[in-house]
């Protein structure tokens, strides 16, 4: 009896290592594909690739709310740094930054120069969680960002 328990307990236990679960997200979160791998190897797919340094930074890594917006982030989910771009323009800027948690609570806020058109938030001192991030602009409208860290 102790032998067809041991052999069922190791049986089980190498089918259970070679199967393996895997998750694909999208830049915002969603989990948009998963598939079942039998005989992975460990290796596994990697979902986030590195993250690109600010300097190496093109026009297709940073995400816009929309295309006619003049505002651009780059990473979104974000582990440790925020970047931040807008066009400057003389009747309207952004005058103010602002980072909220989901309970409305403002976790950081930073006022900004009518010639400044880019700003780095620092995320290392937050959990991972959601996060708001507000733009104000000099004739008092404002748009938020949902941020993700990890």
């Amino acid at each position: 009896m102790r032998i067809k328990l041991l052999i069922i307990f190791f049986s089980t236990s190498l089918f259970a290592s070679a199967q393996k679960l895997l998750f694909t997200y999208d830049l915002s979160g969603n989990q948009t594909i998963r598939e079942l791998c039998l005989n992975c190897s460990n290796s596994g797919k990697k979902v986030n690739e590195d993250l690109k340094d600010i300097a190496a930074l093109n026009a297709q890594d940073l995400l816009k709310f929309s295309q006619e917006d003049v505002i651009s982030y780059y990473p979104n989910p974000v582990k440790e740094e925020l970047y931040l771009t807008w066009q400057l323009t003389d009747e309207i800027y952004v005058s103010a930054i602002q980072i909220f948690n989901l309970n409305g609570q403002n976790l950081s806020s930073s006022t900004e120069s009518k010639t400044t058109n880019n700003q780095n938030l620092s995320f290392r001192q937050y959990p991972a969680g959601v996060y708001f991030v507000t733009l104000q602009y000099s004739d008092g409208s404002q748009k938020n960002i949902k941020i993700i860290k990890n």
